[in-house]
């Protein structure tokens, strides 16, 4: 049996996945930070990692197999556990037993992943409508517009809003939890817990102020 065909190793892949996508998060929420600040600045990084060929050819393929593989390597886990439940617990008592963020990983992370389709069609799509479908000229000044019109939305806001809420959920129990899936479960990660709270908690929060901030102050 492969290491990947067992259930520990399922759990295994799904950790080193989810910590590549925390790197990846990182980075995508310091460059919409910057949007914030400077117009400028935002238009000249996104128009750098839009016209890399090495972030274009390489990383951005790497990226979405290592989403689809997170959720599938979760949902494949649900299943299996959802089968292993041979015991009805005569008193469940709901969080006393897990808390609310572990036993519902599956239903933020379904959010999560239906966000993700809204963002490839905001974004991702028409960035590759623009650059090899019509093929138009480069552009280095149109990210920030584009941003800001697609923020000018309520709607768009709100569900943008309420999928990094449940991203904070989610990550709240992932981050920490996925040290211990790969086997490190010591006093470094016991000391790690708050910096991967922490995180939880501002990352997805920074984004939904981003998106509020130009909702409600367009430059």
């Amino acid at each position: 049996m492969t290491l990947i065909a067992s259930s520990i190793g399922r759990k295994v892949a799904m950790a080193l996945s989810g910590l590549f996508l925390i790197v990846f998060l990182t980075q995508h929420f310091t460059i919409n930070l910057t949007s914030v600040f400077s117009k400028t600045v935002f238009n000249e990084i996104s128009h750098f990692m839009g016209n890399n060929p090495l972030v274009q050819f390489v990383l951005q393929p790497i990226l979405i197999f290592g989403v689809l593989f997170h959720f599938l390597m979760g949902f494949i886990l649900e299943i299996q556990n959802s089968k292993s439940r041979t015991i009805n617990y005569a008193s469940y008592k709901g969080s006393a037993n897990a808390p609310w963020t572990s036993r519902n990983m599956i239903l933020s992370g379904i959010v999560i992943l239906s966000f993700l389709g809204l963002h490839f069609y905001d974004f991702w799509f028409p960035e590759m409508n623009y650059k090899y479908v019509e093929v138009l000229p480069l552009n280095s000044e149109r990210y920030f517009e584009e941003m800001i019109h697609k923020f000018q939305n309520p709607i768009r806001v709100g569900i943008y809003s309420l999928s990094f809420l449940f991203l904070a959920l989610h990550l709240y129990h992932g981050f920490a939890s996925s040290f211990q899936s790969v086997g490190v479960n010591n006093k470094y990660s016991k000391a790690f817990k708050p910096f991967a709270v922490a995180f939880s908690v501002i990352v997805p929060l920074g984004f939904v102020f981003i998106a509020l901030f130009h909702y409600f102050i367009a430059f």
